[in-house]
């Protein structure tokens, strides 16, 4: 599971416990200004083959975490409940997905649309 939460002009996204270990990294820090998109797609993640496992841990049907390539982009996966999870599209950044196992998706969403509004508010 990750926690997100928005800290000036950036978005961190910290890999909780034991998923950790199994994705390769703590913690993700992207500027808000690279976030072009926010969704929760249940459906959507649960369809997607997560791609070429470059770092990190994939169980098919468990869970998926790490660095994964898929078609022809870097995207990075920590899901095990894909009824939890966000999808967070980037730019000018080495992924172009995070797709994230969160406790409150909806929640996360608003929170994340809402930093972007008052980014373009200024």
């Amino acid at each position: 599971m990750v926690d997100v939460s928005v800290q000036g002009d950036r978005v961190v996204f910290d890999v909780e416990g034991l998923d950790q270990l199994w994705a390769l990294r703590t913690r993700l820090q992207i500027p808000l200004a690279h976030v072009a998109a926010v969704e929760s797609d249940p459906g959507q993640v649960g369809r997607w083959w997560h791609g070429f496992r470059l770092m990190g841990t994939s169980v098919p049907g468990l869970f998926a975490a790490g660095t994964f390539y898929y078609h022809g982009e870097m995207v990075f996966w920590d899901v095990r409940d894909p009824a939890q999870t966000i999808i967070v599209s980037l730019v000018h950044e080495r992924y172009k997905k995070l797709i994230l196992e969160v406790a409150d998706p909806a929640a996360t969403v608003a929170q994340l649309r809402a930093a972007l509004k008052g980014q373009t508010a200024h």
